[in-house]
């Protein structure tokens, strides 16, 4: 049980804790690296893109901070815990675990959508290979983190899902005039329901071990993509309009620190309203 508070704004500092975030380098990654170390977490940016990951940290550092890269293809087991002690090398914990990285197929600033092809034709290794990122790599990070957290007694574990992880895609928001079918395709659906799954399993299988396990499920994320697009994915929302990327941060605080000491197994949805309809 956490000591309680001196104010309801020291339940949020990080202070003395070490966190890791896969996809690290990513869109919603960087600002969740950047996040935990303005709340005084020294931070793991754990990215398969060596240079970007390393930009990240360098960031952090130069703002004061503490971070340290860590290229990681975390389908790999050996990298996975190869990881994990570098981290334990540097800093001698391990207490947020940040389940980011994931394959998202993106509208571009042109309208297109990247491997975009139609259930009936969908490649079986793009489905296998999205299954390892999406989740097989997180399995992988959570059994090492999961280790370490057990023998501290403690550890908060964030699995970041997507509002089409509750309900399908509007595959009508991704067609354009005059073009052929474009689709999300179905591996993004099915991995971050299954990471819902995955929350709430760990949730009651760490009962009792000080280690909390929730998801945040993001909505739409605006990123430069192809107008058009823009809105008719705000026309679904009950606010109007897609995401900024530093609109997650403080939800992401929330679950990481001990602002949500009573939580576990529950899934914080930050859509703007698109699930409400």
């Amino acid at each position: 049980m956490p000591a309680k508070p001196s104010s309801v704004l020291q339940s949020f500092d990080l202070s003395g804790r070490v966190a890791v975030v896969t996809g690290g380098a990513g869109l919603l990654g960087r600002q969740f690296c950047r996040t935990l170390a303005q709340a005084g977490a020294a931070v793991a940016v754990v990215d398969i893109a060596a240079a970007d990951a390393q930009a990240v940290a360098d960031d952090i550092v130069a703002a004061g901070g503490q971070a340290l890269a860590l290229p990681t293809d975390i389908t790999d087991p050996a990298q996975v815990e190869a990881a994990v002690q570098r981290i334990l090398d540097a800093w001698g914990r391990l207490d947020i675990l940040v389940n980011s990285a994931a394959l998202d197929p993106k509208v571009s600033a042109e309208g297109a959508v990247r491997s975009s092809s139609a259930f009936e034709d969908f490649p079986l290794d793009a489905w296998e290979q999205a299954l390892k990122v999406n989740l097989t790599g997180a399995f992988l990070m959570t059994q090492a983190a999961a280790r370490v957290m057990r023998a501290q007694n403690r550890g908060s574990i964030i699995n970041i899902a997507s509002t089409y992880g509750l309900v399908g895609p509007d595959q009508r928001i991704y067609q354009k005039p005059g073009q052929p079918p474009q689709y999300k395709p179905v591996y993004y659906t099915v991995t971050k329901a299954a990471m819902l799954g995955f929350t709430r399993y760990l949730a009651t299988y760490f009962a009792g071990t000080g280690i909390r396990v929730n998801t945040l499920t993001p909505g739409g994320v605006y990123n430069h993509q192809d107008p058009d697009f823009v809105e008719k994915y705000a026309y679904r929302t009950v606010l109007g309009r897609m995401a900024e990327p530093h609109e997650m941060n403080a939800a992401l605080l929330f679950l990481a620190s001990d602002a949500s000491s009573y939580m576990t197994g529950a899934n914080l949805i930050v859509d703007g309203g698109w699930t409400a309809w």
